[in-house]
């Protein structure tokens, strides 16, 4: 009688992994990228990209949160995203989304043209719906995701703002990240310092991070990860940029480290 080979058994904790935590996976990012650019899309560009969503996200809806505890609800409304809109400004990101949700129609004002008439809603939306607002559907599942980490829930209309928010926002980082790619840099990116009468300017801050990255390094054909957090600088400002670009790196480096 054969005996049976021995079966040894590993005891070794499977490693976590942070990508696995991001609501938002890298195929639907690497989907957003190609419906705005050709270049190739790197893997800690995806997740970079998916971070800083994430971030921005959960940024609006602690906002909305807050908001919706003062009312004693648990559930979030639209109502609820105005309000954490409106009280922290660093929040007002994927602005093209708003003029095609309901929630915030009468809150963009009127516009009027060089003659002085109204400009209709329609033809402030221009002639072809954006992919942001068209692929905003595909973010769902990631947003209900992101909403039961945070313990909450939130009404059908809620979730599809927020849907189009992440996708406008995303799409509008895609943009910039490939820009940043064929100009070779931030070229728009710039810092305001306070001035005192009769006194010399402060010298600039050559070891500032975000300086840093208006300078690229690399090929003329990819997509990097450094060129998303160049991105964010044009998309963010304030605590919630420095916070993206920090929770960026952070989970790039111990995806890599894995």
């Amino acid at each position: 009688m054969t005996t049976p080979p021995v079966r040894i058994e590993r005891n070794d904790p499977p490693t976590p992994s942070v990508v696995t935590d991001l609501p938002f996976k890298s195929q639907l990012v690497k989907a957003v990228f190609r419906d705005v650019t050709s270049l190739h899309v790197s893997r800690s560009a995806a997740w970079a990209a998916a971070s800083v969503t994430r971030t921005v996200l959960t940024e609006i809806i602690e906002g909305a949160r807050s908001a919706a505890a003062e009312e004693a609800r648990k559930r979030l409304i639209p109502k609820d995203l105005i309000s954490a809109i409106d009280r922290n400004v660093e929040a007002e990101v994927g602005s093209e989304w708003y003029l095609h949700s309901p929630t915030f129609h009468g809150l963009m004002g009127e516009v009027r043209n060089a003659d002085g008439a109204p400009v209709s809603l329609r033809e402030r939306r221009g002639a072809r719906t954006p992919s942001g607002v068209a692929g905003a559907h595909r973010f769902e599942a990631g947003v209900r995701r992101l909403l039961r980490s945070r313990g909450v829930r939130a009404v059908p209309a809620m979730v599809r703002d927020l849907d189009g928010i992440a996708s406008v926002f995303l799409t509008d980082l895609a943009r910039d990240a490939a820009k940043v790619v064929r100009e070779g840099g931030v070229k728009r990116f710039g810092t305001v310092s306070l001035v005192v009468p009769g006194e010399p300017a402060p010298a600039p801050l050559l070891k500032d991070p975000l300086l840093a990255l208006s300078t690229r390094r690399g090929d003329g054909r990819t997509v990097g990860g450094d060129d998303v957090l160049a991105a964010v600088t044009m998309q963010l400002f304030g605590d919630l940029r420095q916070r993206a670009i920090t929770e960026a790196v952070e989970m790039t480096r111990n995806t890599s480290a894995n």
